[in-house]
C-alpha cells in the first residue's frame, strides 16, 4: 500500500542552499527521504559548509547534486537546469521537482538617505537587491514551468520577513525586496492554480542566521525578539526547516498565496 505522504524519491530544488534557511530545509527533507538540488555561491572562505552539507545529505542515503554558481544571473540559471534535466532523465525517476525554496539573501544594507553618494543607496545597488531576493523568484520559476519540471502537486516556498512591513534601520533596500517577494508570490500562486502548483511565502521569526549576521546592530535586534517572543525565544533554523517539510507533505494541496507565518507569534506580539 501505498504512503501518500511519503516524500522518499522526490526533488527539491533549494535556491541558497548552503547556509541559513536553506541548508536548514535540505537538511530535514534529506532526512524526510528527498534528494536534494542545492544551488549556492560560496567562495574559499563559505565553501567548507556547502561541502559539509552535502555529506550531511549523502549520510541520510540521499542525493545531493549542488551548483556554486550565482542564481540570479540567466545564463547560469540555464546551466543549471539543463544539468537537472540531463540528471532526472538519467535517474529514470521523476521527471519533476517536488518542491522549490527560493531562500537567497543578497542585497545592500546602506541607507537610502545620507549626505555623501558613497554612504546611500545606488541605482544598481537597489537593482541588484530586487532582483536578486525577489525578482529571481519569477524568473526561475518561469523557467521551471517552461522545461516542464513542474507540474500538478507541486510547490514553491519563499521567504520573507516582518521587514516586509516593518521599519529596521539599514534596512530599506532589502525590505522593499521583501515586499515585492510577497507581491510575487501572491501573482504566482494565482497564474499557477490551474497548473495545481503551490506557492506560498514563509515569514520566519528573528533568526541567528548568516544573513542576519551582516545587519549593523543585529545583537540588539536578537535581544528585542527575544524580550517580546510570547516563548522567550528567537526562531530557529529548524522550525523553519520541518515546517516546510510539513508542508512539502503531498496530502497538503489547498494552502496557496499565503504568507505563513512561522514566529511563536513574535510579530503580532512585537507590533
Amino acid at each position: 500500500m501505498t504512503n501518500e505522504s511519503d516524500l522518499s524519491g522526490r526533488w527539491a530544488l533549494i535556491l541558497g542552499a548552503s547556509s541559513g534557511f536553506g541548508r536548514a530545509a535540505s537538511l530535514e527533507l534529506a532526512r524526510r527521504g528527498m534528494n536534494i538540488f542545492g544551488v549556492h555561491l560560496d567562495l574559499k572562505a563559505t565553501l567548507p559548509l556547502a561541502k559539509q552539507t552535502i555529506s550531511e545529505i549523502e549520510a541520510t542515503g540521499q542525493q545531493a547534486v549542488f551548483f556554486n554558481t550565482n542564481a540570479a544571473d540567466s545564463e547560469k540559471r540555464a546551466r543549471v537546469l539543463d544539468k537537472i534535466q540531463e540528471k532526472l532523465a538519467a535517474d529514470g525517476g521523476p521527471q519533476t521537482i517536488h518542491l522549490m525554496m527560493h531562500s537567497l539573501a543578497f542585497g545592500t544594507l546602506l541607507p537610502l538617505i545620507g549626505d555623501s553618494p558613497d554612504e546611500t543607496i545606488s541605482e544598481a545597488q537597489m537593482d541588484m537587491t530586487l532582483n536578486v531576493m525577489a525578482h529571481s523568484l519569477v524568473y526561475w520559476t518561469q523557467d521551471l514551468m517552461r522545461r516542464r519540471l513542474l507540474a500538478r502537486g507541486s510547490r514553491i516556498f519563499s521567504m520573507t520577513s516582518s521587514g516586509s512591513h516593518r521599519i529596521f534601520a539599514r534596512y530599506g533596500a532589502v525590505s522593499a525586496a521583501k515586499a515585492a517577494l510577497e507581491s510575487h508570490t501572491r501573482q504566482l500562486a494565482y497564474e499557477l492554480g490551474p497548473a495545481g502548483v503551490l506557492v506560498n511565502c514563509i515569514q520566519a521569526g528573528v533568526t541567528d542566521t548568516p544573513a542576519l549576521r551582516r545587519i549593523p546592530g543585529h545583537e540588539r535586534l536578537l535581544n528585542f525578539a527575544t524580550s517580546f517572543n510570547p516563548s522567550g525565544r528567537i526562531t530557529t533554523e529548524p522550525d523553519v526547516a520541518v515546517t516546510i517539510a510539513a508542508l512539502a507533505d503531498p496530502r497538503v494541496q489547498w494552502i496557496s498565496g499565503s504568507v505563513i507565518t512561522v514566529d511563536g507569534a513574535e510579530d503580532i506580539v512585537g507590533a
